[in-house]
């Protein structure tokens, strides 16, 4: 049973986490190996669900926009659009074929050790982007939709890995960041698809909310927190953290 104080903490990590190029799901893992708490999955599921709200705030207009150009068949928006769902074919591959490979990776500290350290190489090398600078391309769409399927695996940021991809493709931060944050919308309602079936029991229902919540508020600041770091060229920054806590990881396994 999750209790109301496991709520506001994992919904303060998760708001912390989904956001900052640092890993939900590898610090969740931690979390529960370190203090022996595994919340029922429709916990984890409406933690998600706040995240998705968070995105749908934060980038409102943007998708507002999209909507209005899909509706008045601009070309540009449906360009967009198509990007969208092909930058999301891989993770949806890999995640109906190799669910229980990954379910089975989080119970493993190694795995999420090396994703950490894989998270860290990225955002490090995010430092030196093409110095021509250039709009979202196929080849990019391509990379940032392969290395967001990796991200499934505890210890890899999915924003992390995705928004460096695009800044090493020459993708300027701000445009980056905005395809990593819209694409984590079909990203997230699939995850959620999938684990719906799987749900035997119901927490307190004011746990839920309260968890939720804090999901929610701490991840609005969380997100403008990082768009404003990504505007000062500070994102590779977090590099370094993945990289200790790699190291903290791996010798904890």
């Amino acid at each position: 049973m999750t209790s109301i104080l496991q709520a506001i903490i994992m919904g303060i990590v998760q708001g912390i986490t989904e956001w900052l190029p640092i890993s939900s799901s590898g610090h969740l893992v931690l979390f529960q190996k370190l203090f022996g708490i595994s919340p029922p999955l429709v916990f984890d599921i409406v933690l998600h669900l706040g995240s998705l709200l968070v995105v749908l705030l934060v980038f409102r207009k943007d998708l507002l926009r999209l909507i209005k150009g899909l509706i008045q068949r601009e070309k540009t928006s449906w360009n967009y659009f198509f990007w969208l769902i092909a930058a999301s074919v891989p993770i949806a591959l890999v995640g109906f074929f190799l669910n229980d490979l990954i379910k089975q990776a989080f119970d493993s500290l190694l795995v999420v050790g090396f994703s950490f350290l894989f998270t860290a190489l990225l955002l490090l090398l995010s430092k030196y982007p093409q110095q021509k600078t250039r709009k979202l391309s196929l080849p990019a769409i391509i990379a940032v939709g392969c290395v967001q399927a990796l991200a499934i695996l505890p210890g890899v940021s999915r924003s992390g890995s995705t928004i460096s991809i695009g800044l090493l493709q020459g993708v300027k931060p701000e445009e980056a960041a905005r395809f990593s944050f819209l694409l984590f919308i079909p990203a997230i309602l699939g995850a959620m698809l999938v684990e719906l079936p799987n749900i035997n029991q119901l927490p307190n229902l004011t746990t839920l909310l309260i968890g939720t919540a804090v999901t929610i508020l701490v991840g609005y600041f969380s997100l403008r927190l990082l768009l404003k770091i990504l505007k000062q060229q500070k994102f590779y920054y977090f590099g370094w953290y993945c990289l200790v806590m790699g190291v903290i990881t791996l010798w904890l396994a």
